[in-house]
């Protein structure tokens, strides 16, 4: 596995991963937000709905920040098309 050093990407990039995350933790965190039960949707108070919310809207800010942070995939790649007797020589596809 390749490990990715922190400072590969450039300030502004951490600031924004920052800003994101914190505010969805804080969004789940702060408990006045959300301790009501106005308005409801249907037979649910507010504070049911608004934490099943609150899960893709976290699940889709890890996902951007994830996307925000990776390595870039131009120098993992192969340049040209995979030859013969490259990774695995022939006969060898069920080694593993």
């Amino acid at each position: 596995m390749k490990h990715v050093k922190p400072r590969d990407k450039s300030p502004l990039t951490w600031l924004a991963v920052t800003v994101l995350l914190l505010s969805v933790i804080g969004a789940a965190l702060w408990v006045p937000l959300y301790a009501r039960t106005q308005p409801k949707l249907g037979p649910f108070p507010f504070f049911y709905w608004y934490q099943l919310l609150l899960v893709p809207v976290v699940a889709i800010a890890s996902w951007l920040c994830y996307l925000m942070l990776r390595p870039s995939r131009a120098k993992d790649t192969p340049s040209g098309p995979t030859l013969p007797g490259g990774p695995f020589h022939a006969g060898q596809e069920n080694a593993r």
